[in-house]
């Protein structure tokens, strides 16, 4: 009789510990050129770091930044586009807040706003995709992606870089970095977050004992392969996120598990609460940033956070509002939290999405439609070392495009990465043939203005 025949594909796909599949989908047709290791051990950062860790709350659409944190009133005798609803000024600082944001605007003393944010076009995908990689036609290494390749993670248990509520792996994916330094999604395409999981790590089919001796049969396995192979990076990675998946087992389902949590924590993220209104869709974002909250504080470096969309292109007042109830609590409770729990100081909260929109004319009720912005939109900091109260960078009357303390893409990427003590155009990985940075061959403008 004559054995059965199986490709190590399939072996790592049919087995039963599930967490080859995983790793090995991420890496196939993937070259790993010119790196020695791949490892998710923290390092040392290179230059003396003012953050330690990140959290992006994204906005995807494209948020009316004349109507959150670019106040735009009449000018003139003429009416022109510019806020619809009223502002005010807020703490120490004075900072001016919309009257869409009250939860948050009791944070103002923590924000550094950025109101001269630019980039290079005004479609949804390709200036999404720049906002992660850079690049907005074809696939890199998304930022998140970048920050753990250069730093690693705190926790040997858990993955440097999670994505939570994602829509497309370009805001997680790795591309021609080591799959090791992807980020893991948790709650896919609108996925329920109160039931969203880490696939392949939470099961119970198999006792700890029995998965680890089966996981043991594969990585003796992957190391013969390997050597005969002549380490095969890409294996290497294999090897490396399967021994990850199994030390998850243990950590990551208690840190999803939510219902250790004080009833008041739980109310003043929100959690559970759902909005969906319009463009606004329901994302559970109070339950987003509760977990962030507890991943970063268990060591991960990178935590995103999604909630859209923001895309009110005919229902501006309605669906504006909607998002805006639906992320104004948790964002201010989670600056809470991290503020109480001393985490502040080194954590990078950034806010933004892919573009800003233009203005509406105020008193013209039927006048109630947007389109893209993508010569002048806001973005906000908090913590991680950089100026707290402060605003900086202008757009003109119109709020049309940025005039002053212009800031794009590759620049906010070049300053994430100074802030975390990495050197940003310096932090290269070799592939086809040429070096590759996030900042792009023009490498990115640290705006050290912004920092404390």
């Amino acid at each position: 009789m004559k054995p059965a025949q199986f490709s190590r594909r399939q072996m790592l796909s049919t087995a039963s510990c599930g967490f080859g599949s995983l790793a090995l989908s991420g890496l196939i047709g993937r070259s790993a050129v010119g790196a020695d290791s791949h490892s998710l051990a923290a390092r040392i950062p290179q230059m003396p770091a003012r953050a330690k860790r990140v959290i992006f709350l994204c906005m995807s659409g494209g948020p009316a930044q004349m109507d959150t944190f670019d106040h735009k009133p009449q000018t003139g005798k003429k009416p022109h586009p510019g806020s619809v609803y009223n502002f005010l000024h807020h703490g120490e600082s004075g900072l001016k807040i919309s009257e869409l944001l009250p939860e948050t605007a009791k944070h103002a003393d923590k924000l550094c706003v950025l109101n001269g944010m630019h980039c290079d076009t005004g479609i949804h995908a390709q200036s999404f995709l720049q906002l992660h990689t850079g690049d907005r036609l074809r696939e890199r290494p998304s930022l998140g992606a970048w920050v753990n390749y250069g730093l690693g993670t705190e926790n040997e248990s858990l993955p440097g870089f999670i994505s939570l509520n994602s829509s497309k792996p370009t805001i997680y994916g790795s591309a021609f970095l080591p799959a090791i330094y992807q980020g893991t999604p948790i709650g896919v395409n609108g996925e329920d977050m109160s039931k969203a999981t880490i696939p392949n790590v939470m099961s119970d089919h198999l006792t700890p004992e029995s998965k680890r001796r089966q996981l043991d049969f594969i990585q003796t396995l992957n190391r013969e392969h390997n050597e005969r192979s002549g380490d095969d990076p890409k294996l290497d990675a294999v090897i490396q996120s399967m021994e990850l998946g199994f030390r998850m087992q243990a950590t990551a389902p208690e840190l999803l598990d939510l219902s250790n949590e004080p009833k008041h924590v739980l109310d003043r993220y929100r959690v559970g609460a759902k909005y969906a209104v319009g463009t606004c869709r329901e994302s559970d974002f109070g339950r987003q940033c509760l977990l962030a909250r507890r991943f970063l504080e268990a060591g991960v470096r990178f935590v995103e956070v999604n909630h859209g969309s923001w895309d009110q292109h005919k229902n501006h007042r309605r669906d504006l509002e909607a998002n805006c109830l639906g992320t104004d609590a948790p964002i201010a409770a989670l600056l809470q939290d991290l503020e109480e729990r001393g985490m502040l100081e080194d954590t990078l909260v950034v806010w933004g999405g892919e573009f800003g929109r233009p203005g509406i004319v105020p008193g013209e009720k039927d006048k109630n439609a947007t389109g893209h912005n993508a010569n002048g939109f806001t973005f906000w900091l908090a913590g991680g070392g950089v100026k707290p109260g402060f605003t900086y960078g202008a757009t003109d009357p119109t709020g049309a495009r940025a005039v002053d303390g212009k800031i794009h893409f590759r620049d906010l990427h070049a300053t994430i990465l100074h802030l975390l003590g990495v050197p940003p155009n310096d932090l290269t990985y070799r592939y086809a043939g040429r070096d590759h940075r996030l900042t792009g061959p023009e490498g990115g403008r640290v705006v050290t203005d912004i920092f404390a």
